[in-house]
């Protein structure tokens, strides 16, 4: 949008562009990011060692989420219940930071999120996804409407100075980057499940689950994990999630267990670096990889690399959350899923679960 080359690392200039904008404070999503695989690898450790419904499928992408509700209701209970970034960031700003730091009332704040994705819009209008009749996200703005506000305030966005994100909700680790193209949340929720499964930390030269990288509608691969081998799956494209979920739905149908143990679903082709709310590539798929490569870089330079590293987020559960799938996880971090297949009949909850 402003003639950068696809794939510069703008974040800092984006952070000073919001502020000139106004916004009084300026955090990262992927706070959160780090946040949602606290709460999903925990999830896919106890559905495994438990006993739980496998595979466990992500949540983050709301256009997903809302396929499986209308397209394949019957399987919408191997969904994590873990709402998307954006959805766990908005109650953390709501209820924890407006009240510790600004000493404000839930609706004495207004949250408003940049996000690649037009789904996110829809995202932030379910009526699940509040609190006291509030809903947790106040507007939700396009990567595209973000940038005309930019260039409408005159603002010359690629010499301005860079700014860092505030605290204590700014901060994220590498694998929180990475959640923005295919494969992504997978790879970050592998880099805390096995620390969570293991006791032990991975070591440096294996944090990187290069299998499941790369721009391929399909990718799968194979992790052991303490003596377990770990099947998982990544998708991109709503296309390629049809055949995963058509497989799925034939070996439950059969009595099979099920081939996969994860399946991470993207709806946008290589993921929401090529989101609906990104400017458009006008069929050059090379920006959409540039624009993947560019996270992976920002991981590869992080000095943090796995979430459940992340100090301030370790700080949100001793002050606020409590435990990791607790209580006051479920109510703010935590959400369920509706039979949507039939448009004309109100809203069915058949997925409501709880570890």
């Amino acid at each position: 949008e402003f003639g950068l080359k696809p794939g510069t690392i703008s974040t800092g200039k984006v952070v000073a562009a919001l502020k000139a904008l106004g916004f009084d404070y300026v955090f990262d999503t992927n706070f959160a990011a780090d946040l949602t695989i606290m709460e999903e690898a925990n999830e896919f450790v106890n559905r495994l060692t438990k006993g739980g419904d496998l595979p466990i499928m992500t949540s983050c992408c709301p256009a997903w989420v809302n396929f499986c509700e209308s397209q394949y209701p019957d399987l919408t209970k191997y969904l994590s219940t873990c709402r998307s970034p954006q959805s766990m960031f908005s109650p953390i700003a709501r209820y924890y930071f407006a009240d510790k730091v600004l000493d404000k009332k839930p609706d004495e704040v207004s949250v408003v999120s940049i996000m690649p994705c037009v789904a996110k819009k829809y995202e932030v209008k379910r009526e699940e996804l509040g609190q006291d009749g509030i809903i947790d996200t106040d507007l939700s703005l396009t990567v595209r409407e973000l940038a005309r506000m930019i260039k409408s305030a005159g603002i010359d966005l690629e010499n301005l100075e860079e700014e860092n994100f505030d605290s204590p909700l700014g901060y994220s680790t590498g694998a929180a980057d990475i959640f923005g193209v295919t494969g992504g949340v997978l790879e970050a929720a592998l880099r805390t499940a096995y620390t969570d499964v293991t006791k032990e930390e991975l070591p440096d030269d294996g944090i990187e689950f290069k299998a499941v990288r790369g721009f391929e509608g399909i990718k799968e691969a194979t992790v052991n994990i303490a003596g377990i081998d770990v099947n998982v799956v990544a998708a991109s494209s709503l296309g390629c999630a049809r055949k995963l979920m058509d497989e799925l739905r034939a070996d439950i149908a059969a009595g099979k267990t099920p081939k996969y143990h994860i399946i991470e679903i993207m709806a946008c082709p290589g993921g929401c670096v090529n989101g609906g709310g990104q400017p458009f590539t006008n069929g050059d798929y090379e920006k959409v990889k540039a624009r993947g490569a560019g996270l992976y870089v920002i991981d590869k330079n992080k000095p943090q690399r796995k979430s459940h590293e992340n100090e301030d987020i370790k700080k949100l559960y001793d002050e606020f959350l409590g435990e990791r799938g607790g209580h006051n996880a479920h109510k703010y971090l935590h959400t369920h899923y509706f039979d949507k297949s039939n448009p004309y009949s109100k809203k069915n909850d058949v997925s409501l679960q709880t570890n």
